[in-house]
C-alpha cells in the first residue's frame, strides 16, 4: 500500500501516541478532519492499523487506533529504520501497550488535553513516562515543555502528595498540568504546591477534558484565579528540559490485540478497552462503598435495579465483583479488580490489598469479618449495619436530588471524607462518614454526613462533636471547601436526635463556635426523605427545615 495525503503522519502520530482516536488525530496532526478520517480508513482498509472501542463517564464512547504489526514494519520503510530501532524509540513494544492499556482511562484524557495543546502551538512530541511521577509530557515549538500528572479516582491525597513532592525534587519542565479528581482533592495539591519552582496549574479532569484552549479552567496554586490555557502555554520560558527516563531493557513486538473466549479469561490488561461506561463507574462506586447492596448501588447511579444488576454482570463475569452469600449478597471488588484500579490510577497494589482485599482468610470457610484478608474491609464488614444505613442514605438522597432537579455532584467515602488540621499546635482531624456536594445551576452545598448510632450519653455526644468546634474555629473549612459545610448528623433514635440538639447548643455557646449542624433520625429521614422536611439545628429546633434551600 502506497502512503496518500496524510497517512505517513497519520502513521507517525500512531507510533509517538498509541490508541489515538480520530477526533485527537486530526489535532496532532495538524489536518483537516476530512482528510485524517479519509487516512484512517485506509490504513484501517490496508490492515496497517487496528482499532478497539472504548469509552469512559467522561469521554463517549470512540474508537482508539494503534499499529499493527503489518504498519510497524510499514512505517519502519517508510523511516529508513529497522523494525527493532522503531519499537525501541517508540512506546509501541509489548510492555509498552500492556502499560497503555492498563491505563487507558488516564490516557483518553491525557491525549484530550494533548489535542488542546497542539491546537495551539503546533506541531508538537509527545512523550509517556512508565516509572517517574510525570505521566507524559509534550515538547511545543521554540524548546517549550509542558508536563501532564494525573490524579486518578482511588488515588488518595498524601500519595498523590508524596508524586508531587518527588516530581519537585527531579528535573522540571516549563510548566506542569496537573489533572485532579475532584474540588477536595484539587485544593489539597494547591496548598502541597507552594513555592514550587516550576509554575503548576491544576484543573479538575472533567472539566479540562472538555474545555477549549480559551476556557478558563486552570487554576494555579497561590492565586485565586482561573486561566486559560492558550495563556499558560504563551508564559512559558523557551529552554525548559524535561526530565528522563531509562527505556525498557528488552523490547519485543506486541502481539496482535484478540478478546476470545468467556470474560474471565480475558487478560488484565485488556479490561480497561473491554469494559463499557457504566460498568467503570460502577466498579468505582464498589471500590468506595464495599459491601454495598445492589438496591443501593442502583440508587448512588440513579437507575433502576434492573439496570443495575444488567451493569453488575458483566463485571461478575470478569471477575472483578462478587457478592458472597455469606456476608448477605452484597457487593464487593475481588483482587481482580483492585489491581485494574492500582494500574489505572498509578497506586499501590500491594496497599490497596492490604486495606481492601476481600479474599478469605482462611478459603473454605464461611466468610465473615473475621475472616476478611483486607483490614479496612474487615472493619466495614464488622459493622456492617452502620455501613448499610449510609449506603441507603447517599442512595436515597441522588435519587430525591434528581426528583428536585439538583445533583449529587460528588459522594467521598469516609476515607476521603476526613480532614487533618492544625489545632493548638497539635494535629486534629474529622472523620465523618461520608463527604458529598450538591449542586444546581451556580447553587453548591457541601456536606458531611455522620450516622451515630453509639452516641447515646451527653458526654458521648459532646465527644462527637468536639472535632467540629475544633475545625469550624479555625479557617480550613473555607480553604477547604470555598465555603462551610453543612454537618449532616443522622441518629437511628429521635431520642438521641432530641437530646443531641441541646447538647449542640449549649457546646457551640461555650465555645463561642457555630457549626452548621442539620439534625435528624432515621424515621424522619425514612419517611421525608434526605432532602425533606426532616432537618432541625440547634438555634432554631422547634420546627422541623428542608436541606435544600426553597
Amino acid at each position: 500500500m502506497r502512503p496518500q495525503g496524510c497517512e505517513p503522519e497519520t502513521l507517525r502520530a500512531l507510533a509517538e501516541m498509541p490508541f489515538l482516536d480520530r477526533v485527537d488525530l486530526v489535532a496532532v496532526t495538524g489536518r483537516s478532519k476530512g482528510a485524517v478520517y479519509e487516512a484512517v480508513d485506509r490504513l484501517e482498509g490496508g490492515s496497517l492499523v487496528t482499532a478497539v472501542p472504548y469509552a469512559t463517564d467522561i469521554l463517549p464512547q470512540t474508537l482508539r487506533y494503534y499499529l499493527s504489526a503489518a504498519g510497524m514494519r510499514h512505517l519502519a520503510e517508510q523511516e529508513n529504520t529497522s523494525l527493532d530501532e522503531l519499537v525501541r524509540d517508540h512506546p509501541i513494544a509489548a510492555r509498552w501497550r500492556r502499560i497503555l492499556m492498563e491505563r487507558m482511562d488516564a490516557l483518553a484524557a491525557i491525549y484530550r488535553l494533548a489535542a488542546a495543546i497542539a491546537s495551539v502551538a503546533y506541531p508538537v512530541r509527545f512523550h509517556w513516562y512508565r516509572g517517574i511521577p510525570l505521566d507524559a509530557a509534550v515538547e511545543l515549538p521554540g524548546g517549550r515543555t509542558v508536563g501532564i500528572i494525573r490524579q486518578g479516582h482511588t488515588a488518595d491525597r498524601s500519595p498523590f502528595s508524596r508524586r508531587l513532592w518527588r516530581m519537585r525534587q527531579g528535573h522540571l519542565p516549563g510548566v506542569v498540568l496537573a489533572l485532579m479528581a475532584d474540588d477536595v482533592r484539587l485544593r489539597h495539591a494547591r496548598r502541597s504546591l507552594m513555592g514550587a519552582d516550576a509554575p503548576f496549574y491544576l484543573a479538575r479532569e472533567r472539566e479540562a477534558v472538555a474545555a477549549s484552549p480559551d476556557d478558563p479552567v486552570w487554576i494555579p496554586p497561590a492565586v485565586n484565579a482561573q486561566i486559560e490555557l492558550r495563556s499558560i502555554l504563551d508564559r512559558i520560558e523557551e529552554g525548559s528540559t524535561l526530565p528522563e527516563e531509562d527505556g525498557l531493557r528488552h523490547v519485543s513486538l506486541p502481539a496482535e490485540l484478540a478478546v476470545e473466549g468467556p470474560g474471565w479469561n480475558i487478560p488484565d490488561h485488556l479490561l480497561p478497552a473491554t469494559l463499557r461506561a457504566a460498568e467503570k463507574r460502577a466498579l468505582d462506586l464498589i471500590f468506595d462503598w464495599p459491601w454495598i447492596a445492589l438496591t443501593d448501588l442502583a440508587g448512588l447511579m440513579n437507575v433502576s435495579v434492573p439496570r443495575a444488576s444488567q451493569i453488575v454482570a458483566p463485571l461478575e463475569g470478569f471477575r472483578l465483583v462478587f457478592r458472597p452469600t455469606d456476608a448477605a449478597r452484597r457487593l464487593t471488588l475481588t483482587d481482580r479488580a483492585l489491581a485494574l484500579l492500582a494500574r489505572r490510577d498509578r497506586t499501590s497494589l500491594a496497599m490497596a490489598k492490604s486495606r481492601w482485599s476481600a479474599s478469605p482468610l482462611f478459603p473454605g470457610t464461611p466468610l465473615d469479618w473475621e475472616n476478611v484478608t483486607g483490614a479496612r474491609s474487615r472493619q466495614l464488614l464488622r459493622n456492617l449495619q452502620h455501613s448499610a444505613a449510609v449506603h441507603v442514605f447517599l442512595a436515597a438522597m441522588t435519587v430525591q436530588a434528581d426528583l428536585m432537579e439538583w445533583e449529587v455532584v460528588q459522594v467521598d467515602p469516609p476515607r476521603r471524607a476526613s480532614r487533618h488540621f492544625r489545632y493548638e499546635e497539635g494535629q486534629r482531624s474529622v472523620n465523618p462518614d461520608a463527604f458529598g456536594v450538591l449542586r444546581k445551576g451556580e447553587t453548591v452545598l457541601p456536606f458531611f454526613l455522620e450516622w451515630e448510632r453509639r452516641a447515646v450519653r451527653p458526654s458521648t455526644m459532646s465527644a462527637r462533636l468536639a472535632p467540629y468546634l475544633r475545625y469550624y474555629s479555625s479557617h480550613r473549612p473555607t480553604d477547604d471547601h470555598g465555603t462551610r459545610p453543612s454537618v449532616l448528623v443522622v441518629f437511628d433514635d429521635e431520642t438521641a436526635h432530641t437530646h443531641f440538639l441541646r447538647v449542640a447548643r449549649e457546646e457551640m455557646q461555650a465555645k463561642g463556635v457555630d457549626v452548621p449542624l442539620w439534625i435528624s433520625h432515621a424515621s424522619a429521614i425514612e419517611k421525608l426523605g434526605p432532602l425533606g422536611r426532616a432537618w432541625r439545628t440547634p438555634n432554631e429546633w422547634e420546627s422541623p427545615k428542608a436541606l435544600l434551600p426553597q
